[in-house]
């Protein structure tokens, strides 16, 4: 008999390691984002309980695809309709009866690089193809990618709605497309991989503040995609690149032992990956010159924070300037965000409170819980203690991960009973 296993565990631990790439082979096969989706979710139910008595298997992807897979079929036989509708997806392209496009340095056989370029055809609305890879890839749910957008879920759920029924009725094939139509899709795909990058460099939710699993995927599906275009990627492929590794050097100092968060300015530098910061700046050695874009700006700033041996060491005042640039180019309020954050450190906390002040008079990130967080914490500085602890309440009414609420609880402890009370 096998040993006993906890199978939700390790249910839990291949939903989050291999969803993405399970929904996307299944969409490769079916080519029906909600009926991928259903049957992921069935078989994963379905595991629980036959794992619990059989054990895991060797290839616990393989079987939850395998299981997924007959689902499926099950489905659309129940329907009468399962040899017409594979015909249709074959007519259709969503499922390729011939070979993939022939790039001059091979074939890339990658189902979720070919989900993010389905979602990302020009026909889908630029924030539905970014909330429709979030949510396949990902495994995100409604409301996170809502919080995401500051839109309501019920907004967001409409605009999934709406992808996933323009790519069914339009016929958009399932497959990286040819050399010549890249182009157009490119902005949004790097959009979308760095957007997988974040979730996994402060997940939504959970009782970590990292998912090393999405940070390290976001990466490779960003190396294919300057494979794709070469001998000539966009200088913004590589910047983006190069911005999440230097984001990722600095993962192994971000957490104690305990899994607590250190922030930035007290994490052991001697932790970081070192290497794979000079392969970031490689990198961007080596992309194109020119107007840098967004990505070239964030991967500038964050070359500063990782070329400082010492946190006093900082070049605050070149990453204000850099930040003022990035507003020209990319304006939005976690733009102006971060640069209060920044003034903040090259100026004094005055300085910074009065750009955090603004924007919440603004409302455009009203429940946003690192505005409050930031806010919070440049009250700490100035000792306004009361005012703080307010900032930090609303800030842990806000907050969904786990990590990052332990920290504000702390926090919030500390200006509620500072080290000089009485």
């Amino acid at each position: 008999m096998p040993a006993p296993v906890n199978a939700a565990s390790a249910v839990e631990e291949v939903y989050r390691a291999d969803w993405g790439r399970i929904v996307a082979t299944l969409i490769r096969l079916f080519g029906d984002f909600d009926l991928a989706e259903e049957c992921a979710q069935e078989a994963f139910a379905a595991a629980v309980d036959q794992w619990r008595q059989s054990g895991v298997p060797e290839i616990p992807r393989a079987w939850i695809i395998q299981t997924a897979k007959h689902k499926a079929i099950d489905r659309i036989r129940r329907k009468g309709r399962y040899a017409e509708k594979l015909e249709s997806y074959v007519v259709s392209g969503m499922v390729r009866a011939t070979e993939e496009p022939d790039y001059d340095h091979g074939e890339i056989p990658d189902d979720r690089l070919r989900l993010i370029f389905t979602c990302c055809h020009p026909a889908i609305a630029p924030d539905a193809q970014i909330a429709l890879t979030l949510r396949t890839l990902c495994g995100l749910e409604t409301d996170e990618i809502a919080r995401a957008f500051l839109v309501s879920p019920t907004t967001m759920a409409q605009r999934l709605v709406r992808a996933k029924h323009k790519i069914r009725d339009a016929g958009i094939p399932y497959a990286v497309p040819g050399t010549s139509d890249i182009a157009e899709r490119v902005e949004a795909v790097l959009t979308v991989i760095y957007l997988v990058f974040n979730e996994g460099y402060v997940a939504t939710r959970g009782t970590s503040l990292l998912r090393t699993d999405l940070c390290a995927e976001a990466i490779r599906l960003g190396r294919l995609v300057i494979t794709l275009m070469e001998p000539q990627p966009p200088a913004e492929a590589k910047a983006l690149v190069a911005l999440m590794l230097l984001h990722d050097a600095r993962r192994e100092a971000r957490l104690d032992e305990a899994g607590e968060i250190i922030i930035l300015e007290e994490q052991d530098r001697t932790l970081w990956n070192h290497k794979q910061i000079a392969e970031a700046l490689l990198l961007l050695k080596e992309a194109p010159r020119g107007t840098p874009g967004p990505f070239a700006l964030q991967a500038a700033i964050a070359s500063e924070h990782c070329k400082a041996a010492l946190p006093a060491d900082t070049d605050w005042p070149e990453i204000v300037r850099l930040y003022d640039q990035l507003e020209r180019v990319q304006p939005s309020p976690i733009v102006s965000l971060n640069r209060a954050v920044a003034l903040a450190m090259a100026e004094g906390p005055r300085a910074g409170l009065m750009g955090i002040d603004r924007l919440a008079a603004s409302n455009d990130l009203t429940d946003y819980h690192l505005l409050h967080a930031a806010r919070a914490d440049l009250l700490r500085r100035l000792e306004r203690n009361d005012e703080s602890a307010k900032s930090y309440a609303r800030a842990l009414e806000l907050v969904t991960n786990d990590s990052e609420r332990r920290f504000l609880e702390r926090r919030l402890r500390e200006v509620q009973s500072p080290p000089n009370a009485k």
